[in-house]
């Protein structure tokens, strides 16, 4: 097979994945996910797939599902459809170049190509990108339950199913109470997070440091995403 490859076709297809659980945060909740996937294909027919991360709503980031089916099929696909490139690296400034922001967009697109090449090479993509290792451990991220001692009883399940890491999403009204039972339930040694997605102020600091107690690898965004100075006065 050639050590060069041609983009030829994109297609995008969006799914719908009813949750188990509705998943709940401080700004809102969701019981089905819309997830746009990205397939990939190359002149020689070798096709890989990709995902964007965006989510349905700009709650987490700019990008949206929407906006991603827009940025790709207007600009991104067009940067790469009938070119030749000699490795998948070669995609990120071509992507770059006078089209700013649609980090996400961009990243679907990439990741295909790498997918695209890993699979040309007869290869896994984290062979391709010098991994070693066939497991990794990984973590959890769990949403606001209906009380403590609902979330106390999914901690412990997560933990039963493998997962080293446990993350507690938290806001005003519950918060300490909730991470207390968590803690409680997976015991001293457990990584603990806890997750605010934007809930508090700097006004909540005196509530906020009750949660060292616990013993947490960390509280996440408790204030604004972008206010790193009162974050930092947080801190």
């Amino acid at each position: 097979m050639p050590d060069t490859f041609v983009v030829t076709r994109i297609t995008l297809r969006e799914v719908r994945l009813p949750l188990k659980e509705t998943f709940r945060i401080s700004s809102g909740s969701i019981s089905t996910r819309r997830i746009l996937l990205l397939e990939i294909r190359d002149a020689d027919g070798v096709k890989a797939w990709a995902e964007c991360t965006a989510g349905e709503g700009p709650n987490y980031s700019p990008e949206t599902i929407d906006t991603a089916w827009l940025a790709i099929c207007e600009w991104a696909a067009p940067r790469v459809l009938g070119r030749e490139f000699s490795e998948p690296a070669e995609i990120h400034p071509v992507l770059e170049r006078d089209f700013r922001g649609h980090n996400m967009a961009k990243a679907a697109v990439e990741m295909g190509a790498w997918g695209l090449c890993a699979q040309r090479q007869g290869m896994s993509l984290a062979e391709l990108i010098g991994g070693r290792r066939d497991k990794i451990a990984t973590g959890i991220s769990l949403g606001i339950q209906a009380d403590p001692e609902r979330l106390a009883r999914v901690a412990q399940d997560a933990r039963a199913q493998g997962y080293r890491k446990i993350k507690c999403k938290i806001a005003p009204g519950a918060d300490i109470e909730y991470i207390a039972a968590a803690r409680e339930a997976l015991g001293p040694d457990v990584p603990l997070m806890a997750d605010a997605n934007s809930a508090y102020t700097l006004d909540d600091a005196d509530h906020l440091a009750r949660l060292d107690e616990f013993e947490l690898l960390m509280i996440e965004q408790p204030l604004a995403h972008d206010d790193l100075v009162r974050h930092a006065e947080l801190q």
